[in-house]
Formats: C-alpha cells, sequence, structure tokens
C-alpha cells in the first residue's frame, strides 16, 4: 500500500474507531484528525533513499518560493518521479535533498546551502527558510539529489522594516480551473517585473478531470481515469496538486517570482463555510466534512511555499498572516473560508433578511477579524492592502429594487463588513485596499464607508482580479455589464475576460493595470492592459489614469 494511501486509512480508521465509542462529535472529529494526521515519525529508524536511486527526474513539478521577509524567504518543491501516480514514484522512505541559494543565476555567488529532507509524509515536498539574507535583494535558488538538479527559481525579498522602497509592483491571480482554459495569463506573468505574486484563492478545482483535459483537448485517454471524480482524500488532493503542477505556465510564474498565497473555497469544496459542506441539507455528517476538509488543508500546505507556523493540525490551518514591505505596504492576508459563519438564507444571490442582517455573524471569526484591527492600529504603512477572497463591496445584480445579493460575498455578511470597516476609520488606516478574487471578472470599485449612504464618503477601494482560466474565454463585456454597471454607480471597471492584475505602489499613488488576454480555449495569447486605474494617497476612490 502506498503511503498516500496508508494516511487516508488512518484519518479513516480512527474516526470509525471514535464512532463506535459514541465520540463522534466535530470536536472529536477534531481530536481524531490531529492524533491521526500520519506525521514523520523520527523515532522510527528508517534508511534513507539516496538520490542516486532516483531513476527519473524528480523534480516534474518544478519550484517555488514565497512569504518573503527582510531577511528570509521559504523556497520550495516536491520530488515526484511519475506525478500522476498516488506515490508520485517514490518508495515510502525519506529522501534527502540539497538546497542552494545565490546572489547569481550562475550560482557562483552562493550565500546558503544545506540538505533538507523530504519526508514521505509530506508527500516527500520540501519547505526550506534560509535566514541572514539581504534584504529588497533578487536571488536565485535550485534543488539536488543524486545526479538530479532541478529548475532555477528567482526571488526576492521584503523590504528591511524601516526603508521606504520607491516603488512595489504586485501581480494578483485567482481561479485557475485546469479544465477549462490554458494558463496563458501565467507565461505573461512570468515575464512581468514584480515583487511577488498574491494568490487569492481557487488554486485548484475539486470537480472532475476528464481524460481530455476539457477544454485542452489532450487525445483521449491522455489523462489516468483518477483524475476524473471529486477530490474527497488526501491522495485526490495530493493528485489534484500534481496535475494542475505540472503546467508549464504555472510553474514558470512560480520560479520568476515569490508566492504570497490564501485559499478560497474549491481547494477544498465549493462555498462549504468553516465546519459546513456546501450541501448541509444531505446530512453529511460534521466529522465526515472535517476529514475531508483536514485532507484538503494537508494537500495544500504540501505544495505552497508556506512557513512552518502555517503547517496544519488536522483539520485547522492559520492561513491569516501578515507581511510588511517596508513603510510603503502592509499586507494582511485574510481567511474568509475557515471561520465564517454559514451563507444566510440557502446561499446564492437572496434577498436580504433578518438571518444575513444578524449582527453577530462573522466572515473572519471573532480571532482573525481582532488580529485584522489590531494590526491596522499597529501599521505605519502608507498603504494597507488586504489580500483575500470573495467581493468586499456592496454589488447589486438588477437596476430596480428589492435588490438580492451574494450570500456568499460580504454582501451577506454586512454587520462583519460595517464592522471591519468601522474598524479600519477607528485605526485611522489611510489607504486602505482590498484585493479580491473568486468572481472570474476583472472589477474595480469605490468602498462607501455605508454602503446605503455613499454621501458619507469613500473608505477604500477594492481592485477585483478575473480569473486565469475559469468560466473558459470570457467576454469584454458579458451579458449583465450594463446592469450591474448602472446599479452599481461605485464600479469603476468592469471586463470578463481573463488575465491577472498588477498594482504598483509609490508614496504618491497607487495604480492599478487590469491585464486581459483574448482567450484561453487555445493556446498562445496575447496580453493586453484593458484598462488602468489609479488612486491617490490621502484621497481614497479610483480614476482612470
Amino acid at each position: 500500500m502506498t503511503h498516500s494511501a496508508s494516511a487516508d486509512r488512518e484519518l479513516r480508521a480512527y474516526v470509525r474507531h471514535l464512532n463506535r465509542r459514541r465520540f463522534l462529535t466535530v470536536a472529536g472529529a477534531a481530536s481524531a484528525i490531529a492524533f491521526a494526521t500520519n506525521l514523520p515519525d523520527t523515532s522510527r529508524a528508517v534508511t534513507p533513499l539516496p538520490g542516486a536511486a532516483i531513476r527519473k527526474q524528480p523534480f516534474t513539478l518544478g519550484v517555488a518560493s514565497g512569504d518573503p521577509l527582510p531577511g528570509s524567504v521559504v523556497l520550495w518543491t516536491r520530488l515526484a518521479p511519475d506525478p500522476y501516480q498516488p506515490d508520485s514514484g517514490l518508495p515510502d522512505r525519506p529522501v534527502p535533498v540539497r538546497w542552494e541559494i545565490a546572489r547569481d543565476v550562475g550560482f557562483r555567488r552562493r550565500v546558503g546551502a544545506g540538505v533538507a529532507t523530504a519526508h514521505p509524509e509530506f508527500h516527500h515536498s520540501v519547505h526550506v527558510e534560509p535566514d541572514g539574507l539581504e534584504p529588497a535583494t533578487t536571488y536565485y535558488y535550485r534543488f539536488l539529489t543524486g545526479g538530479w538538479t532541478s529548475p532555477v527559481g528567482r526571488t526576492r525579498t521584503a523590504p528591511g522594516p524601516d526603508a521606504d522602497p520607491a516603488r512595489l509592483r504586485f501581480g494578483v491571480v485567482s481561479c485557475q480551473r485546469y479544465d477549462q482554459g490554458h494558463y496563458t495569463a501565467y507565461r505573461h506573468l512570468a515575464e512581468e517585473d514584480l515583487d511577488a505574486v498574491l494568490h487569492v484563492g481557487d488554486y485548484l478545482y475539486e470537480y472532475p478531470v476528464k481524460s481530455t483535459g476539457g477544454a485542452r483537448g489532450y487525445p483521449a485517454g491522455t489523462l489516468p481515469a483518477h483524475f476524473d471524480r471529486e477530490t474527497m482524500t488526501l491522495t485526490d488532493y495530493r493528485l489534484r496538486y500534481s496535475l494542475y503542477r505540472r503546467d508549464p505556465d504555472l510553474r514558470a510564474a512560480h520560479a520568476a517570482h515569490p508566492w504570497i498565497v490564501t485559499w478560497d473555497d474549491h481547494e477544498t469544496e465549493n462555498n462549504y463555510a468553516g465546519d459546513i459542506p456546501e450541501k448541509p441539507e444531505e446530512n453529511l455528517p460534521p466529522a465526515e466534512f472535517l476529514l475531508r476538509r483536514a485532507a484538503a488543508y494537508r494537500a495544500y500546505w504540501e505544495n505552497m511555499p508556506l512557513r512552518a507556523p502555517q503547517r496544519p493540525e488536522g483539520p485547522d490551518l492559520r492561513l491569516y498572516r501578515r507581511l510588511r514591505y517596508g513603510r510603503l505596504a502592509q499586507l494582511d492576508v485574510l481567511d474568509t473560508r475557515q471561520y465564517r459563519d454559514d451563507q444566510a438564507n440557502g446561499d446564492g444571490w437572496k434577498l436580504p433578511s433578518p438571518e444575513s442582517e444578524d449582527p453577530a455573524r462573522t466572515m473572519l471569526g471573532a480571532t482573525q477579524e481582532r488580529w485584522l484591527l489590531d494590526g491596522w492600529r499597529e501599521s505605519r504603512a502608507v498603504w494597507n492592502l488586504v489580500p483575500q477572497q470573495v467581493v468586499f463591496a456592496r454589488r447589486r445584480n438588477r437596476v430596480a429594487g428589492p435588490w438580492p445579493l451574494s450570500m456568499d460575498a460580504w454582501d451577506g455578511y454586512p454587520a462583519a463588513r460595517a464592522r471591519v470597516l468601522r474598524g479600519a476609520r477607528e485605526a485611522g488606516v489611510p489607504n486602505l485596499v482590498f484585493l479580491t478574487g473568486d468572481v472570474h471578472v476583472h472589477y474595480a470599485f469605490d468602498v462607501h464607508h455605508d454602503p446605503d449612504r455613499p454621501d458619507r464618503g469613500i473608505a477604500a477601494v477594492e481592485l477585483v482580479t478575473t480569473s486565469v482560466s475559469s468560466g473558459g474565454d470570457g467576454a469584454r463585456r458579458p451579458a449583465n455589464w450594463q446592469t450591474l454597471t448602472d446599479a452599481n454607480p461605485h464600479l469603476r471597471f468592469y471586463d470578463g475576460r481573463r488575465g491577472y492584475l498588477l498594482v504598483t505602489l509609490d508614496a504618491r499613488r497607487l495604480r492599478a493595470d487590469f491585464r486581459t488576454v483574448d482567450r484561453v480555449t487555445t493556446p498562445g495569447a496575447e496580453i493586453g492592459t484593458a484598462a488602468s486605474f489609479v488612486c491617490e494617497a490621502g484621497a481614497p476612490g479610483l480614476r482612470r489614469a
């Protein structure tokens, strides 16, 4: 039996044991999963597999870096000689992997090196956190095992805490459903001059992928049959990451820039809320969904350039975190899935109700919400950026009322949104920018202090990036373009094509460039800028560049 299958079996067996003892509550399930997560057993004498014993290229999934600090950055790879097999073509043994980081692409000026262990319990992934690096500096890194050498990655550290960078530039991406299009946007993103990429959710999708890869149109039978099912187990999620990371354009974007990631829903299941699955009416026991969430969270950490504090404990993973880029920018990365209340009114677009307007409802959970507001009170940054998942601004889908609103977005949690905006105002946050994904279109919003009283002024701006591939080719003006534009005067821009967002900052202004490709169902599209907007420091609100 493979180590992936063993991990799945261990999780389920322990939960069945608790069930027999009638301890199968949500808390009991969490304890079970935390106990049975198949962590490396350092007390067990296991002879490492020498790299020389690996007969096929093990670095098929490329390399990545992430979460830059002034003196450190995470370096990532995962060994997978046969990426489409559950065990990735490796035995249940740890593998020593050498890492190197240098100031030059030829590695003549190395500044760090060491040996990490690729544990089978973590699907032979490697997370290295070299320290002692220089702030605001570009580095190159690679991994080696046996006679194999990985592709070279390029990364960049953050500026020092008291630095005043002349400029920062971030790419913002979201929603990359594999079977609905090519990752052409990532090839172009790899060529941009960026300090980091912000991925705001839906890195993968849980839905089945047929052997032809859907819109990718591979010859029939190209992909193994085990991709043609919804992801439920740890093995399923691990295989889905292997499929996605085999894309050469995605690998190029990871190798070109450090990434700062957060998830949305599809990394686990569409529109789940906390420990509640998408369709609670199907009466899935809470423990069963927590098992699925534990598998999804574990596979996410295994495949992302995340630090040790983000390693999951059973069905829990603290993904919200704060990164600072000198005095120019503070990034408060949110998690709007793990702690939220269930969507009100049965989810979907519904009229507001006492349920959705309950002042006790939360999107972030009390702890994360307090952490966010405390961080704003302590911020010294010119710009406060909030990479997060679902649309924050009020969004109406028809011109005349009464107006249904999206129960899955912040419109379904208006009291939580009001608390966040009030906290920002009380903290004196001068330049607040929400960076969002989820909806597969480009939006630019002015965010009012009170969406029902726009005369009270603008509190922030929201920049929503379109999908990389989800939804297929899209259109410059989707069918509801005129309706949404007329119904939402604070909506400054709307485009339904695929692409990404560029955000450029200096001490005086923020510039947003909405980049688009005209197609993803066939490869090779060129990139263009659909529109550009600026926001002046100290004067919230967007205007055309």
